[in-house]
């Protein structure tokens, strides 16, 4: 799959081509096709069980934290950070088939001199605060503790990551090596307000952030924060925006910074419903995350998603195309662009999904299917038809 062009500009890589490159030929486990890499238990060694760990944070979110707590003083806004650092692990997990008896770690690397104890706090609290909305919706994970590094040298101002383990059963695992063809695929929104959530949540993830910001914030943010972006990058592609972070978000109910800084959504307690429900005859699931409506391709055994239904697009992924006139190709690839999770079945349970997700005031419906791929040496495919255009990838 090509690269992206405005996002690569930036420095950034949504297909990861050069780590895939090497990773690919590494173990991958005792689950081949898992989202994530599972491997024996070596920490119990009970032939039973295996062991899952996982890293990620929230990437470049934590800089349009930063440039909101340098203009109006809230530390708080670092609350959101750290549950998008936790959801970026946790809702990974989920994808292998464990959400229970999960211990995380924390890392922050900070510049502090710019970022200050109140908003290191801010992000610990907002931490603990997370992780206990967790349990309460009955989801089993602890703080293990974690690092605080002042890394000036390294970073401007803040990066927050997360890593989760687990120790699970082997015969819960999902293996998505199960996502052949004539399944359903059915999407759940990234968008909206689930039962759950405090706020409407605009459904930008933690994905494409480095993109998102530079599209749609003004030369107002480079002028007086250089130490939020990359001075490498070309001039053009610097905060080339129109707005600025209080402006409102057309056709929406929040402010463009607000949507920005919308908490990635956990799918947590509806994915923990709908294992509970349906079992094994869950095929697949994939976390719309670093490729966005792509990531599918790097999931299933010979395989054709064909997504010809998808949802229309939040006024976040709107409003960054406007402005920015990045193609559908390259939104696609970066952006969730309304559903950030895709589970697979059987055609007569995707009306048991929809109506779980109904329950969690969460929107769903089926966005597309898998057939066979036409590929010769059996390599999967993607085709993305929207109301103008057909998108195809490989």
């Amino acid at each position: 799959m090509e690269e992206n062009n405005r996002y690569s500009k930036r420095g950034v890589s949504s297909s990861k081509k050069e780590v895939h490159a090497v990773v690919d030929h590494m173990d991958k486990g005792l689950f081949q096709g898992s989202f994530c890499k599972v491997t024996e238990d070596l920490l119990t060694g009970n032939p039973a069980l295996c062991n899952v760990i996982h890293s990620d944070g929230a990437g470049t979110k934590s800089i349009l934290a930063y440039l909101a707590y340098k203009e109006n003083g809230d530390a708080g806004v670092f609350h959101g950070i750290a549950q998008d650092s936790i959801v970026m692990n946790l809702d990974d997990l989920a994808c292998v088939g464990v959400w229970d008896r999960i211990v995380l770690s924390s890392t922050v690397n900070r510049n502090a001199r710019n970022f200050p104890g109140e908003a290191l706090a801010s992000l610990i609290e907002g931490t603990e605060i997370f992780l206990q909305n967790l349990r309460e919706l009955g989801i089993d994970v602890e703080s293990g503790g974690g690092e605080t590094a002042d890394v000036g040298d390294l970073t401007g101002t803040v990066a927050v990551d997360s890593c989760a383990v687990a120790v699970a059963k082997r015969d819960v695992i999902i293996d998505n090596a199960n996502i052949t063809s004539d399944l359903s695929i059915v999407g759940f929104s990234s968008a909206g307000k689930a039962s759950y959530e405090n706020t409407l949540n605009s459904g930008i993830g933690s994905n494409g952030l480095t993109s998102a910001r530079h599209e749609l914030l003004s030369k107002h943010y480079a002028e007086n924060y250089p130490e939020t972006y990359d001075p490498q990058t070309e001039e053009k592609f610097i905060y080339c925006g129109p707005h600025r972070m209080n402006d409102p978000l057309p056709t929406s109910e929040l402010t463009i910074g607000e949507a920005l800084l919308s908490p990635t959504r956990t799918y947590l307690p509806l994915i923990k419903k709908i294992s509970e429900e349906i079992g094994k005859e869950l095929k697949g699931a994939v976390h719309c995350s670093g490729g966005g409506q792509t990531k599918c391709l790097r999931f299933g055994t010979e395989v054709k998603y064909v997504k010809d239904n998808l949802f229309n697009p939040p006024p976040i992924f709107s409003e960054i195309q406007k402005v920015s006139k990045t193609s559908a190709r390259e939104m696609h690839q970066v952006y969730n662009m309304g559903h950030r999770l895709e589970l697979f079945c059987k055609p007569p349970l995707e009306n048991i999904l929809i109506d779980l997700a109904n329950e969690f005031k969460i929107e769903a419906k089926v966005i597309g299917r898998t057939v066979p791929s036409g590929n010769p040496n059996g390599k999967n495919q993607l085709q993305i038809s929207l109301a103008d255009e057909i998108l195809q990838y490989e």
